[in-house]
């Protein structure tokens, strides 16, 4: 019998060993190989497969080594996804492509084997500078939204948005802005040129979110979530809307937030600011410490115009707010190079630009980074008040030809190789030189970006644990390590 009470015990703790979840298998850099994928200036090189390494066993580095060190214990924010904004220019100028260069446009952005794979789309509530002309979705003055529609979205928007969801495999994480209530509801009585919503108009455009979410979701398009404005604190020459901080805060507290939920869009989030890095500390502490604002809000979208000289930018704004606001997401929602000049289509700054800034923002917090149009054409339009810029790839609607710029393959060096899901891990650089940031992927593969903002080639040691790889990098470039 004691016996048996024995073999009996030994079972049901063998039963219950085997019935533990097995702990998830860290990242180890034991058997692995280093993929080394690179683009620089002055060469053909362009997201190409340069190189195949191994790990070695790693010492001391020394001070005249250039290394860049990874923790992959040491986890951070979860990846969202990468992508750009689905304009009404980017539309229009889709439409006029041949069908041959439609299927090679789609899968450059979204197809993840075939082009970059953006995870991401930014689309407008009614119409932004990049449309060719003001327009909505009601009648001027109508205040109760009876003659709502979307028609205008059906004519190329719509049309583009779903083949950009079905190149990317079926789903894009959508989310939407908008530019400017309508004339009738603003202190000024004009879309354009900022001024401010009337007060006896905020819930109907509180409503006039939900229509449009509705509407867009009926099409079969899901949205993720919403900002309360597009850029709230700029006067522009086109489509704008000023929301003080504490304005902002109490449509979300007492119109958004609630007209969401009431209309059984609650699950669908909420972005505040969608604005520059410079003021968006102040916008998260005032509306992030009024309890009945803040849980109605997913995080804070932010832009990078507030200051461009050299890679010089606020970058430790966005770290701040992560560092006060811990619970709280950070999406960049917005950013492109101005002022638009076809002599620079090749420009290097341009690509280096989007580097610098997507580097710093994810080590500061950042989960998502959305792009600003994801095509333009040779002009840098249609822009309805000359506001041109550059796209990563633009059209010649002349030629009917694609043009990629360095911009396409900087964010493509994250958003091919960072999946959704990731875990972003500690990474640091010994040298100013070099920039870098790593995320873990879900199958246990880890991607570091590194860029070399010098005139000169590096030579630099990646550095895990207690192995090593020996990396060159050409001046001017940027790589993805995947390992």
């Amino acid at each position: 019998m004691k016996n048996n009470s024995l073999k009996i015990l030994c079972f049901l703790f063998s039963v219950a060993a085997f019935a533990q979840p097995k702990a998830k298998k860290e990242f180890t850099t034991n058997g692995k190989k280093v993929t080394v994928y690179t683009t620089a200036e002055n060469s053909n090189l362009r997201l190409t497969s340069t190189d195949n390494l191994t790990f070695s066993a790693a010492k001391q580095p020394l001070e005249v080594e250039s290394s860049v060190f990874v923790e992959p214990t040491k986890k951070f924010q979860t990846f969202m996804g990468i992508g750009g904004a689905i304009t009404d220019a980017s539309a229009e100028i889709f439409a006029k492509l041949s069908k041959e260069k439609q299927t090679e446009f789609l899968n450059a952005y979204y197809d993840k084997n075939k082009g970059i794979g953006y995870s991401l789309l930014r689309t407008t509530i009614q119409s932004s500078d990049f449309s060719s002309g003001s327009y909505s979705y009601i009648e001027e003055g109508d205040k109760d939204l009876k003659t709502f529609s979307i028609d205008h979205d059906r004519q190329f928007r719509i049309p583009l948005i779903k083949q950009a969801i079905q190149t990317a495999g079926g789903k894009l994480t959508t989310y939407v802005a908008p530019w400017s209530p309508n004339a009738f509801m603003k202190d000024n009585k004009n879309v354009l040129k900022g001024g401010t919503l009337l007060p006896e108009y905020y819930q109907t455009w509180a409503n006039f979110y939900a229509k449009f979410i509705k509407a867009y979701e009926k099409e079969g398009i899901p949205i993720w979530g919403t900002s309360t404005q597009n850029e709230p604190m700029a006067v522009q020459t086109w489509e704008s809307c000023i929301y003080t901080a504490e304005a902002e805060r109490d449509f979300i507290k007492n119109f958004l937030g609630p007209t969401l939920k009431k209309e059984k869009l609650g699950d669908v989030k909420i972005i505040a600011w969608d604005h520059n890095r410079d003021l968006m500390n102040y916008r998260a502490n005032v509306i992030y410490s009024d309890p009945e604002a803040s849980k109605y809000v997913w995080g804070m979208g932010f832009h990078w115009y507030e200051n461009w000289s050299g890679g010089a930018s606020m970058f430790d704004n966005v770290g701040k707010v992560n560092e006060a606001y811990p619970n709280k997401g950070l999406l960049f929602t917005e950013g492109c190079v101005e002022k638009f000049d076809a002599k620079k289509y090749q420009f290097w700054a341009n690509g280096e630009r989007y580097g610098i800034s997507m580097i710093n923002d994810f080590n500061n917090g950042t989960a998502g980074w959305t792009d600003w149009n994801i095509l333009l054409d040779q002009n840098g339009g249609p822009n309805h008040v000359g506001n041109f810029c550059f796209a990563p790839i633009h059209a010649d609607t002349t030629t009917g030809e694609l043009i990629y710029t360095p911009s396409y393959y900087y964010i493509g060096h994250f958003s091919k190789f960072i999946r959704l899901n990731a875990v972003r891990v500690s990474t640091a650089v010994s040298r100013s030189a070099l920039l870098s940031t790593s995320f873990l992927n879900t199958d246990g593969t880890m991607a570091t970006i590194v860029m070399n903002q010098s005139d000169k080639e590096i030579t630099y040691n990646l550095i895990i644990a207690a192995e090593k790889t020996v990396v060159k990098i050409p001046a001017h470039a940027i790589q993805t390590l995947v390992y």
